[in-house]
């Protein structure tokens, strides 16, 4: 039996943030944490609540920036350390201590850092396709097919993307979430494309600051991008288990930012999904939903 999802819930955080968040289940039970990406919102993981409502508290808020959470003008409102902030105190204002967190694209980078930086929050974080920072500055600097990969993100970043991304009823956005899965696909039907538009009629400046704020970037003319940072790797050691999910065809994160987890992880394990793409969530939710399951109980 699907759990029914709550939503119009809103979490005002003591760094001045307000997120809505969506959830399924009872407050009290182990609270189970999904974080969205771009150009997405809370239901990107209505499938996710609705089968681990029965058994866990499952929250998925409106990351800053998005649909109905605070959206501020300012690209360093999106720097990293206060979306990870985010991510810290609205765990502690629902109520607990630590959480598992299951997490995709952007809201993956969010669980990454907290799991490298606060660990005791997290008992367990699940990543779908979103990459750990050390092998994505790496490539990002050294690898030509993952800067490839990644011109998009200085496109995004340049002046007046969000005109370009809305006009049109959002033929962009439409083309980034349709172009980067499978042809044969049909999740994004009438009525899910009538739920995004009306999130991304809200504004779209927020979700496209996470790519002006962040330092992860690839290479232009005149800008090292990445390459300019100097990182020592055991400063992004992860003591938190991780499971992974990831669909082998994405084409904006390739697969060879899985390589270096094993010795940046103390323990991970790796699920490789050859047939599908970076949006595997919508592609395939039972299927996530049973990994997920796994994950949890193994």
């Amino acid at each position: 039996m699907k759990a029914a999802i709550t939503v119009g819930q809103f979490a005002t955080l003591p760094n001045g943030i307000r997120l809505h968040y969506a959830s399924a289940g009872e407050r009290g039970k182990p609270l189970l944490l999904f974080l969205h990406g771009f150009p997405e919102f809370w239901y990107a993981w209505h499938a996710q609540l609705q089968e681990f409502g029965a058994t866990y508290f499952a929250v998925a808020p409106d990351l800053r920036g998005f649909n109905l959470s605070d959206q501020p003008a300012n690209v360093a409102d999106y720097k990293p350390k206060l979306l990870t902030q985010d991510v810290e105190q609205l765990i502690a204002h629902l109520g607990y201590e630590s959480c598992v967190i299951v997490a995709h694209d952007w809201g993956g980078a969010s669980g990454w850092n907290v799991a490298i930086s606060q660990p005791q929050l997290v008992q367990r974080l699940i990543i779908i396709n979103s990459t750990h920072p050390y092998p994505f500055a790496m490539a990002l600097a050294h690898d030509k097919p993952q800067q490839d990969a990644s011109a998009y993100m200085n496109w995004l970043r340049s002046p007046g993307s969000e005109q370009a991304l809305t006009k049109d009823n959002f033929r962009v956005m439409e083309q980034l979430m349709l172009g980067m899965g499978r042809p044969s696909d049909h999740w994004f039907d009438a009525a899910t494309r009538e739920r995004y538009h009306a999130c991304w009629s809200r504004g779209v400046s927020g979700g496209v600051n996470y790519y002006r704020a962040t330092p992860l970037y690839p290479p232009t003319d005149g800008d090292a991008g990445a390459g300019k940072l100097t990182l020592d790797k055991k400063n992004f050691h992860c003591t938190v288990p991780v499971r992974v999910i990831w669909g082998m065809q994405d084409k904006a994160l390739l697969p060879l930012l899985l390589d270096d987890l094993p010795s940046l992880v103390d323990d991970v394990v790796i699920e490789r999904l050859p047939d599908y793409t970076h949006w595997v969530v919508h592609e395939n939710p039972a299927l996530i939903n049973q990994l997920i399951a796994r994950f949890l109980t193994e």
